[in-house]
């Protein structure tokens, strides 16, 4: 399975807000700067973890995203859903009943055993990631990194441009 480059994006760019102090927001543009990414296309994605009750936007001239929740009621799984959805990437097309090699409909009853493992095995993925929330991954930070995090996320609000 391969998720799309947003999602890398949306997990750290998560994370980061997550360092911030209670009520305190980052603009996309500086959150693009701190990565290096693109600022509208970055402002976009964010507008999906919006739209999924992750983050909350505020506008005007102290506005920002933040956390909608606490770290700790976020999941990976929140994020990776909020970009990919919960599809499986796996869609059995019951090709063992076409071609040469078509088994007879009596032996096609069950669901295919292929497609059983490939469920069980995006079932797992996805519990792994609910498993793991924002204040799971900053517990494993050092103490230092938030202050960190905020004072270099700080010196991004400059007035350049960052595209």
């Amino acid at each position: 399975m391969k998720l799309p480059v947003s999602t890398e994006w949306l997990l750290h760019c998560a994370t980061t807000l997550a360092q911030l102090e209670a009520g305190a927001t980052a603009s996309a543009a500086q959150l693009a700067r701190y990565y290096d990414l693109p600022a509208a296309y970055l402002a976009k994605q964010l507008q999906t973890l919006v739209k999924a009750g992750v983050l909350v936007a505020t506008t005007g001239p102290r506005g920002g995203f933040r956390l909608g929740r606490q770290p700790s009621e976020i999941t990976l799984l929140h994020i990776v859903e909020a970009v990919d959805g919960a599809a499986s990437p796996y869609e059995c097309r019951e090709i063992r009943q076409h071609g040469q090699g078509a088994l007879p409909p009596e032996e096609c009853r069950r669901t295919c055993v292929i497609a059983v493992k490939m469920a069980e095995a995006h079932e797992a993925w996805r519990r792994s990631l609910a498993e793991v929330s924002l204040g799971d991954i900053l517990a494993t930070l050092s103490a230092s990194v938030p202050s960190r995090t905020r004072t270099r996320l700080a010196g991004t609000n400059l007035d350049q441009p960052t595209e």
